[in-house]
């Protein structure tokens, strides 16, 4: 488990972090996200002992890592495998040269680098780049490769900061594929840093929303997406369009968000049954947050018994945000 408490970092009189408190539970992904200038990658090297905070603490497994120097330092250094920004790979090693250089440095003897190396290649789906330089892959490949090295030394945490900039769809799905499986099969806790919210809706269990160096949301994702005002769920649900005539036609009008195969599956048809109500869907759609479905629509509901079908989507689960149109027209 990965615990910030109170973290601060200034450079030249400029605040990057201010007050930064977060809770990473161990084998998750965490997605970091924020505008530009939001604190994020300083975070990132902060938690990696690559920058040191001005005040606070991070605590891996309970042991405050801001305080440890020495062999303690590199010991711990040790645990934290570090995917940097951009093209990180040394060009006159092969793709197994380089993920055998942590290893190199660490002394581990020749017959256990090798097969190191041959289990991370697997991993990360490379085993025919092996004698391949760097120069002969292809950006994603590099990339793939980067997250081997950082896990080579069997690290408990893994940073990747912007691991999926400047790569194309297809690409960023085989890098975060890869992300994934480090914390599926290796156990390993994940932060990932980005601005991208696809990378947060395909592999992350938590997110935080940096700005201006203070964190301004935290939680698990399907938590968040169930507050129609977070801003986790304004970046990662369908819009909902505003339609003014539409809504005119109904005698209620609310936007609901359902999480799970059941909910988006049924709950409607079910309420729209029980409460002998027209219920029609005006707006929004469908999207997946890793495997679960998650729907935000707008409906529009015509009945007298339109309240107490919304009132009943929302003790089955769905999250529910009326609307004051409608001639029934009370805000709930």
């Amino acid at each position: 488990m990965i615990t910030v408490e109170n973290l601060t970092k200034s450079f030249q009189g400029v605040s990057a972090l201010n007050g930064v408190t977060l809770d990473v539970e161990a084998g998750t992904v965490l997605g970091v996200v924020g505008p530009s200038g939001a604190g994020k990658s300083t975070l990132a090297r902060c938690v990696a002992l690559l920058e040191r905070p001005d005040s606070g603490a991070i605590r891996v497994d309970g042991t405050d890592i801001t305080s440890l120097d020495g062999s303690a330092l590199r010991a711990a250094r040790r645990q934290i495998g570090v995917v940097p920004q951009g093209d990180s790979l040394l060009r006159q090693r092969t793709a197994a040269g380089n993920i055998a250089l942590p290893l190199e440095s660490a002394g581990v003897p020749g017959p256990q680098r090798r097969t190191r190396v041959g289990e991370l290649l697997d991993l990360v789906g490379l085993t025919d780049k092996a004698a391949a330089y760097p120069d002969q892959l292809s950006g994603g490949q590099r990339q793939r490769i980067a997250v081997a090295r950082a896990l080579a030394a069997n690290p408990s945490v893994l940073l990747a900061d912007e691991p999926t900039s400047a790569l194309d769809p297809e690409t960023t799905g085989s890098v975060l594929t890869v992300l994934d499986r480090a914390r599926a099969e290796l156990g390993v806790t994940v932060l990932v840093v980005t601005h991208d919210m696809n990378v947060v809706r395909k592999i992350c269990d938590d997110v935080a929303v940096l700005e201006q160096g203070r964190v301004v949301e935290h939680g698990k994702v399907l938590d968040l997406v169930g507050n129609p005002v977070s801003r986790t769920s304004s970046a990662l649900l369908p819009a909902v369009d505003l339609n003014p005539i539409n809504e005119s036609s109904y005698d209620r009008v609310a936007d609901v968000v359902l999480v799970g195969f059941a909910a988006v599956g049924a709950l409607l048809p079910e309420a729209a049954h029980r409460f002998g109500v027209e219920l029609n869907i005006v707006g929004g759609g469908l999207t997946r947050l890793g495997e679960t479905p998650v729907a935000r629509f707008r409906l529009g509901l015509n009945g007298e018994r339109s309240d107490s079908a919304l009132e009943w989507i929302g003790e089955a689960g769905g999250a529910v945000q009326r609307s004051l149109k409608g001639p029934q027209g009370v805000a709930a």
